[in-house]
């Protein structure tokens, strides 16, 4: 509280409300809500305020945080690499983060599974009262992922060809390998030439991750742009009918978060309620924006701060972005499991067990083609000999499930991070005990 004289001489006093960013997210959040309530109601005025209002200042904040996705990449991995790292304690990385994602997801693909068998989403579901989405561009998208869907065709398209090209699209994991490579090159070169260049890329990561707070300024805003968008377009009407859908789906995502993450970071000595309360802001960016890559620079930099290594955070969380995919996971069993139900379909052990194996694979090689959650279910479907209208009939809900999925990548790759740190016997207990003292002073009332 701070204390000053008015024109008087008499004391007065002003308190410095100060709103943090998650709460600011929420009352984004609210306010969205509230305003698509109101736009759905009005059929007339909801077409032009989506279309040259709303929807474009949702899209503003999701292109500015795509924006220093990749130079915030790229610099990371080269100064992590060449300044602390060595390439064989990256290799030794790489393959315990591969482990650790393969294991993790496969429990999360029994997961779902599991609760699509107990709590049958699909069952006494009328299909007379489901509406119908079009599919033919996730069809066409299916097709294109299935014909460069094999393990080497995977590997190739890790390779650029082009490295400002791929940058240019975004394209993570070429962005990741052709870091490394020039890391571990940079790593070989002699110090008076190496320095000067491991200086300049720390500047710049240093100078983009400040770019990221300045973004992250507008974050409220654009919250409340996107969950206005998809409230007034939706509505709750149409989660009535899929309800039950819905109710399991998150069911399963929270259980899976507390139970089977909380059993993984007890483990590794660390609590999964403390990394939630760590990352809060970036899962309500998440929940509401539907995309991971909203919060990767913000979630590298808080790992970090949190203990990680900078060469571990800058390597794990990227590539968790398209082998670590727990909340796509989970969903994929109680997708197929409820289009299953919802004709009638019944699927033994044998067929589940081929059904796990089936999307080990197809979860891995889609992730970066549009609408990929799509396009791997359909794969799972038509692998299974299910009905492919069944995609159709949940589709017109799948923005509102997508929101729980999305925020369970976030959490599944922030622990991944602090997993190999621990792993690796990298973790730094001091500075993580040190960042939380700061954030709960920070948390503290002013």
């Amino acid at each position: 509280m701070n204390i000053s004289a008015d024109k008087a001489g008499l004391p007065r006093t002003r308190s410095a409300i100060r709103i943090g960013l998650a709460w600011q997210i929420v009352i984004g959040m609210v306010v969205g809500i509230l305003v698509g309530m109101v736009l759905n109601k009005y059929p007339e005025l909801r077409a032009t305020a989506i279309k040259h209002y709303i929807q474009p200042a949702g899209d503003l904040f999701i292109k500015l945080i795509k924006m220093v996705v990749v130079p915030i990449v790229f610099t990371s991995m080269v100064v992590g690499i060449a300044g602390v790292g060595d390439g064989k304690s990256l290799g030794r990385i790489g393959l315990k983060t591969i482990v650790y994602f393969e294991l993790v997801t496969t429990v999360a693909i029994v997961a779902g599974l599991f609760f699509g068998n107990v709590f049958q989403p699909g069952l006494g579901t009328d299909i007379s009262r489901l509406g119908r989405a079009d599919i033919s561009g996730v069809q066409r998208s299916a097709a294109l992922a299935g014909e460069h869907h094999s393990f080497m065709q995977l590997v190739l398209n890790i390779i650029p060809e082009n490295i400002l090209a791929s940058m240019a699209r975004g394209d993570l994991l070429p962005v990741l390998f052709f870091s490394v490579l020039f890391g571990l090159a940079l790593q070989s070169v002699s110090r008076e030439y190496r320095q000067p260049v491991v200086d300049t890329l720390r500047g710049i990561s240093d100078a983009m991750f400040k770019v990221t707070g300045i973004v992250m300024r507008y974050a409220p805003i654009g919250v409340a742009a996107l969950i206005a968008a998809t409230v007034a377009n939706f509505g709750f009407a149409s989660l009535l009918p899929l309800m039950k859908l819905l109710g399991v789906t998150y069911l399963a995502i929270i259980g899976f978060t507390v139970v089977v993450l909380g059993i993984a970071a007890r483990i590794a000595g660390f609590n999964i309620f403390t990394l939630l309360r760590i990352i809060k802001s970036e899962l309500l960016i998440a929940f509401t924006t539907c995309s991971s890559a909203t919060v990767l620079p913000q979630l590298m930099k808080k790992m970090e701060d949190y203990g990680a290594p900078k060469a571990i955070t800058t390597f794990v969380i990227p590539t968790g972005y398209v082998f670590n995919l727990d909340g796509a996971s989970v969903y994929l069993g109680i997708g197929t499991l409820f289009v299953a139900q919802l004709y009638g379909i019944h699927l033994g052990l044998q067929e589940q067990i081929v059904l796990v194996l089936t999307m080990v694979v197809t979860s891995k090689g889609a992730a970066g083609v549009p609408g990929f959650m799509f396009v791997i279910l359909l794969a799972t479907l038509s692998s299974a000999g299910l009905p492919l209208e069944g995609l159709a009939l949940i589709a017109g809900i799948d923005r509102f499930m997508d929101m729980g999925r999305t925020a369970l990548n976030v959490v599944g790759n922030a622990l991944a991070a602090l997993v190999i740190a621990r792993w690796e016997g990298q973790y730094d207990e001091q500075k993580g005990r040190a960042y939380l003292r700061q954030l709960r002073e920070s948390e503290q009332p002013s």
